[in-house]
């Protein structure tokens, strides 16, 4: 039995499972650190330790030494070693990661990705990062901070995602659909026309990525639009990350399992256009298959990872 810890900007929950199946779940609300840590641990104590606990965090974080380092939705958590903390208190191998590195770890080992030796797991929610498997396991890089795709720029103006304008986060999260929106829907009224999903000026601050994602559905050719630009860029990035790092796959999550219809022609033919045949012929994209749960998976897979690198290391 593993056990996990999810935290988050608002709620944590510490469950037990045993890879295929949550046995057991308590969640709770993120108050202050002190009160919050407190009921982690008696969580712990509750559902119990099993043989290694995991622990998903947003960031920035230090996964090395399991050092939680003042995420923006976790006011007061400044150096929190939670890992030392765990080991500490219930003697069995802990680790901590980030959502994104801890999603690719579920992923791979439960959903979309299992059995791929070489798998890219992207976000594509409110934001736009990537978790790393390469050659069998997770990359981090010299500094943790391996996998932040969405800062780089696919243009040189854009869409702002990750404080940079024209960034692949820009363009490509729930932010940037709004935004890319908002610039189609202004276009039109410009010219005194309007978007089906956005009748006139006082509608643009409504927008959503939701309310698009519902408008194309339905058959707004201006909502189709959006959409395709999004899935256009999304396809140029992904070219990068196929022609560097060689997947067999590329899991994508949130928006995409959601709305990958809508994104999936645009993204293909840029894939076509601008990635390596040889390489873009062994790459699949597909959407995440944990949904809701990836988060409890998440931390799980965190512990089994912790598992297995304590056992090579005895």
């Amino acid at each position: 039995m593993l056990t996990g810890i999810d935290i988050g900007g608002t709620k944590c929950a510490v469950l037990t499972g045993d890879g295929e199946n949550i046995i057991e779940r308590i969640s709770f609300p993120t108050t202050n650190v002190t009160d919050t840590l407190s009921a982690i641990y008696a969580a712990v104590e509750k559902v119990g330790c099993g043989d290694a606990i995991g622990v998903s965090c947003g960031g920035p974080l230090d996964s090395e030494r399991g050092v939680i380092l003042s995420p923006p939705n976790l006011p007061g958590w400044d150096n929190i070693a939670i890992v030392r903390e765990l080991m500490q208190r219930f003697s069995v191998p802990a680790a901590l990661e980030n959502d994104a590195n801890a999603c690719a770890l579920a992923e791979w080992r439960f959903g979309a990705g299992r059995g791929s030796k070489n798998m890219i797991f992207l976000t594509f929610g409110t934001g736009m990062g990537a978790g790393l498997i390469l050659d069998g396991r997770l990359y981090r890089g010299t500094s943790g901070m391996a996998g932040e795709i969405g800062h780089v720029r696919m243009e040189r103006f854009g869409p702002c995602g990750y404080g940079k304008a024209g960034s692949f986060e820009g363009f490509c999260s729930g932010g940037g659909i709004r935004q890319i929106g908002r610039m189609v829907a202004a276009e039109k009224l410009q010219t005194g026309q309007s978007a089906g999903f956005c009748q006139s000026a006082d509608d643009l601050d409504r927008i959503t990525a939701k309310s698009i994602a519902e408008a194309a559905a339905a058959g707004d050719t201006d909502a189709i639009r959006v959409y395709e630009i999004c899935g256009e860029k999304l396809g140029q990035g992904l070219s990068i990350l196929i022609d560097v790092l060689n997947p067999e796959k590329i899991v994508i999550g949130s928006i995409y399992e959601r709305s990958g219809a809508l994104l999936k022609t645009s993204m293909e033919a840029a894939i076509a256009r601008e990635s390596l045949a040889a390489a873009r012929s062994v790459c699949r994209v597909v959407p995440a298959e944990l949904g809701d749960s990836v988060g409890d998976f998440a931390a799980i897979a965190v512990a089994a990872d912790a598992l297995e690198r304590s056992q090579k290391n005895e």
